[in-house]
Order: structure tokens, then C-alpha cells, then sequence
């Protein structure tokens, strides 16, 4: 097999892709099914909850370690443990019959799902080292992220009405068995001649502890309270920590995270917009979704109908527009239009009235969102690659993973608070018009961070996606 075949390639992006679809389906599947799952297992309100946290806590500290572990052992090496591992997780969570078994399965598939998401990227980005043709891939791999969402909460319904929530599990063997084959047949073995081997553990544990620290104050600070004791000790903790890795990233022989990465511009840039952004897009589609609930009275099924024409427009770009627009105008101009279009629908949504309808006043929205996010996805991401040498890859695809994860967290959690906060000021949740006027000043802040992405997107440098096209790609080995 050669890396230079076209053939091969995209084959084995499909594979990477449908990894990725796996684990991205399983974010949103679960949701569906709690409420069965608490009654099934009798999980308390509370206990209910760390279905959820246990996966978001190990999923959210492990990206950046799992992605550097792949640097150092393999890309393709640990795509196939973390997919094992993810699927082994799953079969326990079907088969569970005991709250704490389903808890510690959701755990270890947090740290599978890590693995994947994160190796995968950096082997695309290896695996086409050609600006056009990685322009193009990025576009599917963001269309797969975009879509699969989506597709799990109708099919996490689907699934838990006909065949019980064990099957939302179940589900993921035979896709995680024929991933696996197809991996071992189709992805190549890349080699990257590094001067240092060794694994930075002090630096990975304190990392892994900072980040699940922050996960764990964030997923849990609407309930505790953002001024609660728990809540800032959570967070200093983290801070702390944070401190601490930084300490000894400075001075180790062969760091976990090379702090010299942070002076690549367009590294720096790209993981900070995608921070703002992701806030911005969690909370738009969370918001959005109570909205035409809780106050235009929509049905379930209406909802995810509603959201449609956005994730429609997204796939258009992602399947070819996007890369075109890319190699015709470069990173800066499509990544700061995309997110201004997308601050414009979160404008319109912060417009939008009480007793508003879906022609005029939602489906505007959706169709900014959609045209922006499908503009801005590609040129982040390859912004957040292209610098990034091919020893690096995974520790870059970790970094900006992490960065998607923990500000989409931080901002759901941020607006969300915001959005409760004004309308519990104006009357509460019981007034319909104190929850527009909630929900109104969440979307205003989240235009703010997608105008602030924007800005900062005129920061990046063209050369960082230029110099892909000079790369020279790793050799695989059949």
C-alpha cells in the first residue's frame, strides 16, 4: 500500500471518518436514553447524571494525551486501541445490569473515545499532506462532526422506543468491529523519526488531572452554583495544576506538550477561536432547542426537523464548497467571514419574538448559521494542523480538540447560567416571555464570541496553510 495512491487514501479516510461518526453518535444517543436507563437501573436524580459526567470527564482529560501518545507510539497503532477499547466499553455498558458497571463503562469508553477523536485528525492531516486534497478531507471529517449529532438523537429515539436502551450500546460493536478490520486492511503505518520516545508522565498526569478537574467544575456548576465553594475549588485546582504542567514542560528533556508550539501564530490563534466558538455553537444549538420547546410549544420530532436546513447547508460545504473556497481565497478571509455569518444568525435569534414562526424567524438563522459554520470549520482546523510538524500532529489534533471540548462545556455552561439568571429576574421559567427575554440575552452573548473569534481569525497567516503544499509526508509502511 502507498501513501501516494488516491485510492488508498480516501478509503482510508472513510474509515478514520466512520471512527469518528462512532464516537460522535455516542454523545448524543445516550441523552435519549436516560430517561429509560433511570428507570431501569433506579438511578436517583443525581446518580442519573454521572452516565454523563463519567464519559465527559475522561473523554475531556485525556485529548491531549491521548493525541501525544500517538506522536510517540503510533497514530495508526492508537486509533486501534482506543477504537478496541470504546467498543469493549460499549458491549459492558449494553450488558450492564448494575448502576456502578454502566458508570465505570461510560468512563473507560470517555478514554476510547479520546483516543480516537484525537489520533484521527493527525492522521489525516498525515495522511494528505496536498493543500487542496487536505482541504477536501478536513471537509468530510468536519461533515461527519457536523451531522453525526444530529443523526444520534433521532436514532438514539429510534433505537430506545423499538429495541430498549441496551441497544443505544449494543449498537457500536458491529460498527467498531468493521472499523477495526477496516483499519488493519486500509490505514497505513506512518513512521516519524523522533529524537525522544520517552513519555513525559509527570506532565501527562498533572495535564489529565487539570482538565478533568475543569470538566468536572464546569458539567457541574449550574447545580453547585458558580460562586459555591466546590465550584471555585474545582477551578483553582485546575488553575493549579495547569500551573504546575507548565512548570514542568519548561524544563524537562522531552515534554509531554513543547511550549515552543504556542509561538507558531496560527496554532495559538486557531485554539483560541475555537474555544469562543464552540461556546458560541453549544449554546446556540442547546438555547435553540428550549426555545422552540419551552416557548413556541414545538414537538421533539419538530425540533430536530427545525435544525435541518443548517446541518443540510453544513454538509453542502463540507462535501466540496468549503475546500474550494479555501484554496480560492485562503484561511483568513473564509474562517473571519464564516464566523461573522454565524454572529449575524445568533443576532437574529436574539430577535426573535415570543410568539415567532419558523419561516420568519427561525429558518433565517439556521441558514446564517449554517452558511458561517460551514465557511469557518475547514480553515480553523487546518489552521490548527498546518503548522504543526509531523512529529507533533497528534499533540496539535489533542490541542484543538480540547480546545472545541472545553470552550463548547464552558460556554453551554456560561449561557446557559446567563440565560436562567435573566429569567429569573423577569418573573421565571413559568413567564414565557422572562424565558425569551433569557434566551434572547444568551444568543447576544454568544454573536459576541463569534464576532471576537472573527477578529481574531484576521490574525492567522496564510503561510501556515501554504507551507502544507512543501511538507514532506512521512513514509508509510505497508
Amino acid at each position: 500500500m502507498k501513501l501516494a495512491d488516491p485510492r488508498h487514501r480516501w478509503f482510508a479516510l472513510i474509515v478514520l471518518c466512520l471512527g469518528v461518526l462512532m464516537i460522535v453518535l455516542d454523545t448524543t444517543i445516550v441523552n435519549v436514553a436516560l430517561p429509560s436507563i433511570r428507570s431501569d437501573l433506579h438511578f436517583s436524580e443525581t446518580g442519573l447524571v454521572w452516565v454523563v459526567n463519567a464519559y465527559l470527564l475522561t473523554f475531556g482529560g485525556c485529548l491531549l494525551l491521548g493525541g501525544r501518545l500517538g506522536d510517540l507510539y503510533g497514530h495508526r497503532r492508537l486509533f486501534l486501541i482506543g477504537l478496541a477499547s470504546f467498543t469493549l466499553a460499549s458491549l459492558a455498558c449494553g450488558v450492564a445490569t448494575t448502576q456502578v458497571l454502566l458508570v465505570v463503562a461510560r468512563a473507560v469508553q470517555g478514554i476510547g473515545g479520546a483516543v480516537v477523536s484525537a489520533v484521527a485528525l493527525s492522521l489525516i492531516t498525515t495522511l494528505f499532506p496536498e493543500p487542496a486534497e487536505r482541504a477536501k478531507a478536513m471537509g468530510v471529517y468536519g461533515f461527519v462532526c457536523a451531522g453525526g449529532g444530529c443523526i444520534g438523537v433521532l436514532l438514539g429515539g429510534l433505537l430506545t422506543g423499538t429495541l430498549g436502551w441496551h441497544s443505544v450500546f449494543l449498537v457500536n460493536l458491529p460498527i467498531g468491529v468493521l472499523v477495526f478490520a477496516m483499519c488493519v486492511r486500509l490505514v497505513p503505518v506512518v513512521r516519524v523519526d523522533l529524537q525522544h520516545r520517552s513519555l513525559d508522565l509527570p506532565g501527562a498526569i498533572t495535564v489529565t488531572a487539570a482538565l478533568m478537574l475543569a470538566v468536572y467544575a464546569i458539567v457541574g456548576g449550574n447545580e453547585a452554583g458558580w460562586n459555591s465553594a466546590r465550584t471555585l475549588a474545582l477551578l483553582g485546582s485546575s488553575g493549579l495544576l495547569l500551573c504546575v504542567f507548565l512548570a514542568i514542560e519548561s524544563r524537562v528533556r522531552a515534554p509531554l506538550m513543547p511550549l515552543s508550539m504556542f509561538r507558531l501564530r496560527n496554532i495559538a490563534v486557531s485554539n483560541i477561536v475555537g474555544v469562543l466558538w464552540a461556546a458560541a455553537m453549544f449554546a446556540w444549538f442547546f438555547i435553540t432547542a428550549l426555545y422552540m420547546q419551552l416557548v413556541l410549544g414545538y414537538a421533539p420530532m419538530q425540533v430536530g426537523l427545525a435544525f435541518f436546513p443548517s446541518d443540510l447547508i453544513m454538509a453542502i460545504f463540507s462535501l466540496g464548497l468549503s475546500a474550494k473556497v479555501v484554496m480560492r481565497f485562503g484561511l483568513r478571509k473564509p474562517a473571519c467571514a464564516g464566523l461573522l455569518l454565524a454572529a449575524l444568525g445568533l443576532v437574529l435569534f436574539a430577535l426573535a419574538p415570543r410568539d415567532g414562526n419558523f419561516p420568519w424567524h427561525i429558518l433565517p438563522g439556521m441558514v446564517l448559521l449554517g452558511i458561517g459554520a460551514g465557511l469557518a470549520f475547514n480553515p480553523v482546523l487546518l489552521a490548527a494542523m498546518g503548522d504543526a510538524r509531523p512529529e507533533d500532529a497528534g499533540l496539535a489534533s489533542g490541542l484543538v480538540n480540547t480546545a472545541f471540548m472545553m470552550g463548547g462545556a464552558l460556554g453551554l455552561a456560561v449561557l446557559a447560567s446567563v440565560a436562567a439568571a435573566r429569567t429569573s429576574a423577569l418573573g421565571g421559567a413559568a413567564s414565557p416571555a422572562a424565558l425569551t427575554a433569557g434566551y434572547h440575552l444568551a444568543f447576544a452573548a454568544g454573536a459576541a464570541f463569534a464576532v471576537i473569534a472573527a477578529l481574531l481569525c484576521l490574525l492567522l497567516r496564510e503561510s501556515g496553510h501554504a507551507a502544507t503544499s512543501g511538507a514532506a509526508a512521512p513514509e508509510p509502511v505497508a
